[in-house]
């Protein structure tokens, strides 16, 4: 039998990212943004636990990718849609970069993520332009 893991936040993205891109979207120039949200609304969805964060995305779900607290180093943020939702960078050990798109209470998440990392890790990480 696995341990228990207490789930913090689980779903997609932050609705007014899909409204204010199929707004943007009437423009046509803006369409790939617009296509890019749709997309995003559909299929990509988060799940923040005490032990992993877990991001399920890509064409119809297909991808999944799962990372561990210990593994990452530092966690940026940056506020969008007038500081309802936010964009994260969550950058690895290895050097690569996980980027969660329009996080619906990113502040409140970013606390619970940053709370799991470790001291070095917390100091490394913040917001841009808040």
């Amino acid at each position: 039998m696995g341990i228990k893991e207490e789930v913090y936040y689980e779903g997609g993205p932050h609705v007014g990212d899909l409204i204010i891109n199929l707004l943007l979207g009437l423009t046509i120039i803006a369409l790939p943004l617009t296509i890019g949200a749709v997309v995003r609304a559909l299929w990509l969805r988060y799940r923040i636990t005490d032990r992993r964060i877990s991001v399920t995305g890509g064409w119809m779900g297909r991808d999944r990718t799962d990372l561990i607290y210990p593994e990452i180093v530092k966690v940026v943020t940056v506020p969008r849609g007038l500081g309802l939702w936010g964009d994260m960078v969550i950058s690895l050990r290895d050097g690569s970069r996980l980027e969660l798109r329009a996080v619906p209470n990113f502040r409140d998440i970013y606390s619970y993520i940053n709370g799991k990392l470790s001291d070095k890790a917390q100091k490394a990480s913040g917001s841009i332009g808040s």
